[in-house]
């Protein structure tokens, strides 16, 4: 297509696209994200000598040589980025990101965008919805690196997971690379990995205060181990001699993280009882286990079950602070599970998330599409049978109007010569997908969305429109968890929720059926379009 613009003399034509997708990700809202990933690609945008090179040999031999050399001029100092902020709670069919240029640019520029606005935004939402279902309580982990579509999707993954509500990550990198806050846990490979007491090198612990000597950590916790079996009535020789040990090892490592996987062997006959043991023996020295972590069974009921014995312990050892270990489980977390854990009684503190979060099995891809609206400064269209498939013409602004008590209610889009909605004034809006029926809209408040964020070569990645730096990830989040907060519970519930309306003006509805040639009054007029 680039080559056929260039020959054909259309190459520098100014023209627009718009990326949206056309139905909401999961059936309700969707978070945009990615925003900051295209404006550095665009900053770097240009073909270089080995790039070149290897179009000649890719393409046909009869292309001529002056195409080639019209590429090695080319960069994106002639295109204009308009978008939505990042971590905006968007709706389908309305513009994300505008992006104007020179028609071989900004169609060169298609399949990038797409790229990184869909799947950021897919996994962000995913992750927003995680955090729905589990409230505003408990601590969500994402640990989906191993399971993740590749390491640049697990990278991705971590980033913008936590953007859309996650509070931290056992990717390593991502921490290196974001400042996404960092967590882990023992592997069960580790605990089974000890087969006796005599695996435990080193033993010794020195006090927390650094007064006196080193404890024998495995002999302490193994005298305490009886008494906290006569606390929790489980029998002594139930417990796991090489759970206990592996207990203690990775205590002398990390004796203020003290956090053990408790099924590797049997919970409460053995997990339980051992980490009680240790984390008493800890509390001797004067540090402060952490907690324990589920991996399998019903980890609700479990959670109470452990909280019980834990404020037992506290109880009767006279160690208040055993009441409130963290409990954290994990074991192929879905949205639906996550969401009927909550429901049920339970005392979870933190939520490890893997598969389900990373590779969004409810919805594997989001769908966003990149068209061309406006060419020459001429309205264009794609007309479909489907009529979710057919483009909105022209260049557009997009309004949220808001309620009376400050909820978004509709998004409006409007020709971007048209003037912004009056505040306190009836407005005529032709709802998308209701073969244009009417609504009459009265907005308390009205918000532009668009802003421009790339401008040439002239506007540093790291600015946006006001010359301002761009957000930092930790923004973004704030911004997308403030996006949705003020949502109606109507369209934040997660099971059914309430479609959210998104509608043309009454010019742009009259553009459109007019291109489309099926207004009354314009069928048999030319079309002053493309």
């Amino acid at each position: 297509m680039g080559y056929s613009y260039w020959r054909g003399g259309r190459h520098l034509d100014p023209a627009e696209f718009e990326l949206f997708f056309r139905e909401a990700p999961f059936g309700g809202f969707g978070l945009f994200l990615g925003l900051g990933d295209c404006v550095r690609f665009l900053r770097e945008f240009r073909f270089s000598t080995e790039d070149i090179e290897f179009l000649k040999s890719a393409m046909p031999s009869s292309t001529e040589e002056g195409f080639f050399h019209y590429l090695s001029t080319v960069d994106a100092s002639g295109v204009t980025l308009w978008s939505f902020p990042e971590g905006s709670v968007v709706f389908a069919r309305e513009p994300l990101m505008k992006v104007q240029g020179p028609l071989l640019v900004v169609q060169l520029l298609e399949t990038t965008l797409l790229c990184l606005v869909n799947y950021a935004s897919l996994v962000g939402t995913n992750a927003a919805r995680y955090r729905l279902a589990a409230g505003p309580d408990k601590k969500l982990v994402e640990m989906g690196l191993r399971r993740a579509q590749g390491p640049d999707g697990g990278l991705s993954a971590s980033k913008y997971c936590y953007v859309g509500g996650f509070d931290l990550t056992s990717n390593v990198l991502a921490g290196k690379l974001f400042g996404v806050p960092l967590a882990g846990t023992v592997a069960h490979s580790y605990v089974s990995s000890f087969s006796s007491p005599d695996d435990v090198t080193p033993m010794t612990l020195t006090p927390a205060k650094g007064q006196g000597e080193g404890v024998d950590l495995l002999d302490l916790s193994t005298r305490y181990l009886k008494e906290v079996c006569e606390v929790i009535e489980v029998p002594r020789d139930g417990t796991k001699s090489e759970e206990l040990a592996a207990f203690v090892s990775y205590a002398v490592s990390f004796p203020h993280n003290f956090l053990m996987v408790l099924d590797t062997y049997n919970v409460m006959s053995s997990g339980v009882p051992n980490f009680c043991a240790v984390a008493r023996a800890l509390h001797h020295l004067g540090y402060r286990a952490v907690g324990v972590r589920l991996d399998s069974g019903d980890l609700a009921r479990q959670s109470v079950e452990i909280r019980k014995i834990f404020k037992k312990c506290a109880e009767r050892f006279g160690i208040p602070i055993f009441k409130d270990f963290t409990i954290a489980v994990s074991n192929n977390i879905s949205e639906t599970s996550m969401g009927r854990i909550s429901k049920e009684n339970n005392e979870i503190n933190v939520v490890g998330v893997g598969t389900h979060l990373v590779t969004c099995t409810q919805q594997p891809s989001l769908g966003c599409v990149y068209k061309l609206v406006q060419v020459n400064h001429i309205p264009c269209i794609k007309v479909s049978e489907d009529e979710e498939k057919t483009t909105i013409p022209g260049s557009k602004s997009v309004y949220r109007l808001y309620d009376n008590e400050g909820h978004p209610i509709l998004d409006l889009m409007a020709g971007a010569d048209e003037l912004p909605p009056v505040i306190g004034t009836e407005l005529q809006c032709h709802k998308l997908g209701s073969n244009g029926e009417v609504e009459l809209v009265v907005p308390y408040k009205a918000e532009l969305m668009h802003s421009i964020y790339f401008e040439g070569r002239g506007l540093s990645v790291m600015q946006d429109h006001c010359g301002e730096t761009l957000p930092s990830l930790q923004k973004i989040r704030d911004h997308a968890r403030r996006s949705i907060e003020i949502l109606s519970p109507e369209h934040r519930n997660l099971e059914k929720p309430e479609p959210y309306r998104v509608a043309v003006t009454e010019k742009l509805h009259k553009l459109l059926l007019r291109l489309r040639g099926t207004s009354p009054l314009d069928r048999d007029l030319p079309r002053n379009g493309c």
